[in-house]
């Protein structure tokens, strides 16, 4: 159905709407939504997946901010049973108000890239309510989101994403598959939530003090870094080097730490 007014992105909302024939046909073939799927779209923007995704599942919730797409969206699927439309921000959304689903439900979104990194975590606080997550982001935030220790790509945002899910980068994204067209590449990655952690912190909050903490000064050593949490004697019992940099630590190194500090605090 052709849309009735021509919307004009808006900056403030980070909106690049996909256009690209050949891109959406390899997200659409990538989510594989089936009709016994419950599908959660964050971002819609023109509906570029969302006309494939709400013909192809069991139902669809979409988040939309922008208050001129959402009502695009209620004139476009009103008279659909297995669409919902939630015109809120995302940021805010609480997901544990949606009906729970046997399976979890899939995410789907290309997410506004001024938000990215924050949304992220919001999501990660409601993980046990995904089967998976697919995602459009800013290249750099993927392979951030997949750095191995050792690289500059490598901080929080990996480990904490790392410790939660399994990630996949899937396929790069050029700026000409957007209107208008962002000054950066793009990827397209899938979270799988862990049903158990492959290597759970005794305090998850803790672990996250101590990977902010440590990447807050990241070209500090570890023994600088964590200063105001751990002496560097806690890392020598450890067998931790405290002159390393908080780039060489693993996961398992990071929760290591993490359970030390809640046995003496």
């Amino acid at each position: 159905m052709a849309e009735r007014t021509q919307h004009r992105p808006r900056k403030r909302f980070g909106q690049n709407f996909l256009v690209d024939a050949g891109i959406i046909e390899r997200i659409v073939n990538a989510v594989n939504a089936k009709d016994t799927d419950a599908i959660i779209e964050i971002g819609p923007g023109q509906g570029a997946l969302t006309d494939r995704l709400v013909d192809s599942c069991a139902h669809l919730d979409v988040i939309e901010i922008d208050r001129d797409l959402a009502a695009e969206f209620r004139w476009r699927y009103e008279s659909r049973n297995n669409f919902t439309l939630h015109n809120q921000d995302v940021l805010k959304f609480d997901f544990h108000t949606l009906p729970p689903v046997a399976g979890g439900y899939r995410l789907i979104g290309n997410l506004p890239y001024n938000i990215s990194t924050p949304l992220l975590f919001h999501l990660f606080e409601s993980r046990q309510l995904f089967r998976d997550m697919l995602f459009m982001l800013q290249l750099e935030v993927v392979d951030r989101m997949t750095a191995d220790p050792g690289g500059k790509s490598y901080g929080r945002l990996g480990i904490m994403t790392q410790y939660y899910c399994r990630v996949e980068k899937l396929f790069r994204v050029p700026p000409t598959a957007f209107s208008p067209q962002p000054k950066v590449e793009s990827a397209i990655v899938r979270l799988v939530p862990y049903t158990e952690l492959p290597c759970p912190a005794r305090d998850t909050a803790m672990l996250e003090k101590v990977v902010r903490t440590a990447f807050s000064q990241r070209r500090k050593t570890l023994q600088n870094s964590l200063k105001s949490l751990a002496d560097k004697h806690v890392l020598s019992t450890l067998g931790i080097d405290g002159s390393r940099r908080p780039e060489t630590l693993s996961l398992e190194e990071y929760v290591t730490i993490s359970d030390a500090l809640v046995e003496v605090t």
